[in-house]
């Protein structure tokens, strides 16, 4: 019936919107009479188009390689000939498709080397903006749901914003300017449904300035009847990628697109009473008019305002993967040891704080907490 509606039609390519096995994709490809390409291989296609910098298309060349590795197959008896021992080859004897996948190999490595480069340069960069106490703030959410748009206007930036999916690979940080101060707000990846394992990996370094940020502005397209599904479908990539736990503001972009759509600011509700989105705060805003700009800038200022904790904690000698991790962090201003350990003098964002008291040994920060300043509660009428 397929191959029926094939010949109809004139189509030489057949897509799967799901994931197919190298068997099922061979066996249906030969039963077709043609090529068969499942939805990770369509979206690999895209990235492989919109992929702009040197960084983004490293990262979109690993995920092909490692889609391709397992699917190399015996696809024709040339792929069974065997090439005779020479310098530089394995040995005599080796099949094309044993060299297709050493090459294939060997470039994967290459090419996981130079991303690690790029994803020290990214820490040592996050580090800084820790270290200068500026909060970081990530967009994240479904693909074009309109988060480079918003990202230009918040920064004053000339992002990359249009009507298609995946038009932003590369991740962009840009100053924000708040009440409460600068702000480091990072325009990110779109999320998909079932994101394929090959991009999530390839795509670490990006997805890390999502992983790190202090809070998640969770764009939404207020216009898309499926919006419900797709928060659900963002939420479950942030937790493949472990960002389930950092604060979120969900932002319902696009009103204007909704027949008596207007600005306002619901505050989140009690986790006793309510579950999923209504745990959150929500933003109703439009990027493209500026209608609700105000509540979102004003959201932020409050999460951020006066918002830094210091103090001195006491670490034993068995407690130096936490001594590390915040080091990592940048949040230590001052060291000292003897034989007992080690006392460090930290300064960090609150929100940086709060994350770091949930990871193994974090519970020696809990003091640091409990003369945290309080957070501006959020007030309805006062907007």
């Amino acid at each position: 019936e397929v191959k029926a509606a094939c010949d109809a039609v004139g189509a030489d390519l057949v897509l799967f919107n799901q994931t197919l096995s190298p068997v099922q994709e061979r066996n249906l490809s030969q039963a077709l009479d043609r090529r068969v390409v499942d939805r990770t291989g369509l979206i690999l296609d895209i990235f492989a188009q919109r992929a702009v910098s040197h960084e983004g298309k490293l990262q979109v060349e690993l995920a092909q390689l490692k889609h391709l590795a397992a699917r190399l197959v015996r696809a024709h008896s040339g792929l069974d000939s065997q090439r005779g021992g020479s310098i530089g080859l394995r040995g005599p004897g080796e099949t094309r498709l044993e060299t297709d996948r050493r090459l294939i190999q060997k470039r994967r490595l290459q090419l996981e080397q130079r991303l690690d480069k790029v994803e020290v340069q990214r820490t040592q960069m996050r580090r800084s903006r820790v270290r200068n106490a500026i909060p970081r703030v990530a967009l994240v959410g479904y693909t074009n749901a309109g988060k480079s748009t918003l990202f230009n206007v918040l920064t004053g930036s000339d992002v990359l914003a249009v009507d298609k999916l995946f038009a932003t690979l590369d991740p962009t940080v840009r100053r924000m300017e708040s009440a409460a101060g600068p702000i480091a707000l990072s325009d990110t990846v779109g999320f998909v449904r079932n994101l394929p394992h090959e991009l999530v990996a390839a795509f670490r370094s990006t997805l890390s300035e999502a992983r790190d940020a202090d809070v998640l502005l969770h764009i939404v397209d207020a216009a898309d009847e499926a919006r419900d599904e797709r928060i659900g479908q963002v939420d479950a990539v942030l937790a493949d990628i472990g960002a389930a736990d950092i604060p979120q503001i969900l932002v319902f972009n696009k009103i204007d697109r909704i027949e008596g759509g207007e600005p306002h600011r619901d505050a989140p509700v009690d986790p006793g009473t309510a579950a999923g989105v209504y745990q959150r705060e929500r933003i109703w805003l439009s990027a493209v008019s500026g209608a609700g700009l105000d509540l979102l800038r004003a959201s932020l200022a409050q999460r951020f305002s006066d918002r830094q904790v210091s103090g001195e904690i006491v670490l034993g000698s068995d407690q130096g993967r936490l001594r590390a991790r915040l080091h990592s962090l940048g949040v230590v201003r001052g060291e000292t040891s003897d034989e007992q350990g080690w006392r460090l003098q930290l300064e960090m964002p609150l929100a940086t704080a709060e994350r770091a008291v949930n990871e193994p040994g974090g519970h020696l920060l809990q003091a640091l907490l409990l003369v945290a300043p309080v957070a501006p509660t959020y007030n309805p009428d006062s907007q």
